[in-house]
């Protein structure tokens, strides 16, 4: 091994390195240390948000930024636009064209009691994104169970004020928008800087062991509504067409009734004229009536007998009977 004595002349022998090379690479490593410890970039659909020793000190919007270095500054970039989703009932495994599903059984948070003390397994989704990234981080510790824990809260309230029918088919949309209300107060009430984009619900079905029996039931309103829709055909074909022949009756009658008023007026007012000349000409009156009654009487008589008054015998036989004669 060396000695003492040698190790210290190589040290000797080692060239002297120049102080001012020394503070440019000390600087050059402190510059580079802030230029990636300080300069930061917010995405566009992102908030950057500034803690210093652990303390709020501001939002950031989209862009290049500076922030104190060496652990001064924490920076925790929010995605503000991204909608997140929570499933309850089911759970997606893989999303896609054909979609797989966990096939755990989630009917603690599923199973509900509707208002008429039904039991009906509801699935629903909830789909948020976060408006406000400072209340998000620091005013709730755990934002998504929170959101779980009071979108079923607000779901079996909504359900439990309804029929189990309503919570099947009638009213599903009705008690997804009263969810997504309620959920949205409650949200604002605890200030977790949550919005709720929408609720849907996904399948809402009986249970598995009255199932049968409760598609019996939903058959069986089904053929009472095709009877009703057939009864209420029928009285929409028969109820018009009677009612437009007792329209048409009425119609008739009334044009019978003006009709009859109308000639027995005319009647009238021709026997009055005719009285009238009567009293200026009696005997031509009379005569021109006897001739106007002949002439309508005579062409209705199918044999004609001529009587002479003055004759004695028994007139010839002619032969009036047939045409022009």
């Amino acid at each position: 091994m060396p000695n003492f004595e040698e190790l210290k002349a190589k040290q000797m022998k080692l060239p002297k390195m120049n102080k001012k090379k020394i503070t440019t690479i000390v600087l050059i490593v402190i510059g580079l240390i802030i230029v990636f410890t300080g300069l930061y970039t917010v995405n566009p659909e992102e908030m950057g948000v500034i803690q210093r020793f652990g303390k709020y000190i501001k939002s950031t919007n989209p862009g290049l930024h500076f922030k104190i270095p060496f652990g001064v500054d924490k920076l925790t970039k929010v995605k503000v636009k991204n909608v997140y989703k929570e499933e309850f009932g089911f759970r997606t495994l893989k999303a896609g064209v054909k979609t797989q599903y966990s096939r755990r059984d989630y009917n603690a948070e599923a199973i509900m009691l509707s208002g008429d003390l039904n039991i009906a397994d509801v699935e629903w989704i909830v789909q948020y994104r976060i408006n406000d990234p400072v209340k998000y981080l620091f005013n709730v510790r755990n934002v998504e169970e929170t959101i779980r824990d009071l979108s079923e809260s607000a779901m079996r309230e909504v359900v439990g004020d309804r029929s189990v029918d309503e919570v099947i088919v009638l009213s599903r949309k009705e008690i997804a928008d009263k969810t997504q209300i309620y959920l949205q107060e409650q949200l604002n009430k605890y200030t977790t800087g949550i919005e709720i984009v929408t609720v849907n619900l996904q399948n809402v079905n009986p249970p598995e062991r009255v199932k049968p029996a409760f598609n019996e039931v939903n058959s069986a309103k089904q053929e009472k509504e095709r009877i009703i829709n057939q009864a209420r055909q029928k009285y929409n074909e028969i109820i018009p067409e009677a009612r437009g022949k007792a329209k048409r009756t009425i119609e008739e009658a009334e044009g019978y009734a003006i009709n009859r008023v109308n000639r027995a007026n005319g009647d009238a007012d021709r026997f009055i004229q005719m009285y009238r000349k009567y009293r200026i000409a009696k005997t031509v009156t009379k005569k021109r009536m006897y001739l106007e009654t002949m002439q309508k009487i005579l062409p209705k008589v199918e044999k004609i007998y001529i009587v002479d008054e003055e004759q004695k015998g028994i007139l010839p036989l002619l032969n009036l009977d047939k045409g022009g004669q």
